[in-house]
């Protein structure tokens, strides 16, 4: 494993993802440096969480040979250019930039390996859903790497880079529609007479429980939802509104614009 990693950008994924191999042991603060344009971001960074951080993008290209580029992904171009001269075929590039090909990066960088990837934001409480795809001359003890650090902080994938934007609209995007369903939930059980603290913890915890239940089971939701549902009972009753109401196309409909907005500022 490299003995240096490297964030270019300190936001909100790059801080889950620090904090992840952090408290997994994968590297600790000393081996960790960042650079981030926002003076109160690395103040904040530096403070949380020890790490070296540092407004030139220079000093993380000389410090690590393994980088987490995390920019926006208008901000790839420029992030790049600014270490040019000091990336050299020995840096491994890791991508957390939405939608920004391998081949777009690698024209923007030919010196670099790259791997693009996909993770998203519970990777912070170690629950990260990710998926990578590996540039044109990474290699698999590149990919291994990657993976291994993405394990740190959940379960990662690998999967054909066509299918990325798909992973972006379906994992990249998806904890903002369970909260929203967390959210619905406890308005619900507000509505009924919970109190807000107890209603919002019973509907994550129930939403935590059927995640768990698919993953462990390895069981089709489809068949675990038939279970819940007792002829002419409470849940089929709910489900019948759930249906009336079109909660599967929308969710269907989010994940597609998630993606085709992926596909969009892959283009730009």
């Amino acid at each position: 494993m490299s003995k240096k990693i490297g964030f270019i950008g300190a936001g909100n994924m790059a801080e889950a993802l620090m904090k992840g191999v952090i408290s997994t042991g994968l590297y600790t603060a000393d081996e960790i440096t960042a650079s981030e344009v926002y003076e109160p971001r690395r103040k904040y960074i530096k403070d949380t969480l020890n790490v070296d951080v540092h407004a030139d993008n220079v000093k993380v290209a000389k410090a690590a040979k393994f980088i987490v580029l995390a920019v926006k992904p208008q901000q790839v171009k420029e992030a790049l250019a600014s270490m040019k001269g000091h990336l050299t075929k020995e840096h491994l590039i890791m991508s957390i930039a939405a939608g920004v090909t391998t081949a777009t990066l690698e024209y923007n960088e030919p010196a670099c390996r790259f791997v693009r990837v996909m993770p998203n934001q519970p990777c912070m409480v170690l629950a990260s859903a990710s998926a990578f795809s590996r540039g044109s001359a990474a290699t698999s003890e590149d990919c291994a790497l990657v993976d291994k650090v993405l394990k740190a902080v959940g379960v990662s994938y690998e999967v054909n880079e066509d299918l990325l934007d798909a992973v972006t609209g379906l994992s990249g995007s998806g904890p903002a529609y369970a909260y929203m369903i967390i959210e619905a939930l406890s308005d619900g059980g507000v509505l009924m007479g919970l109190p807000r603290d107890v209603s919002t913890k019973l509907a994550a915890q129930t939403l935590l429980g059927a995640a768990k239940t698919i993953l462990e089971t390895g069981e089709q939701p489809g068949k675990m939802k038939d279970i819940v549902c007792s002829p002419g009972g409470t849940t089929i009753e709910a489900v019948k509104v759930l249906e009336d109401c079109g909660l599967r196309s929308a969710l269907i409909n989010a994940v597609e614009a998630a993606a085709m907005r992926s596909k969009e500022l892959g283009k730009k």
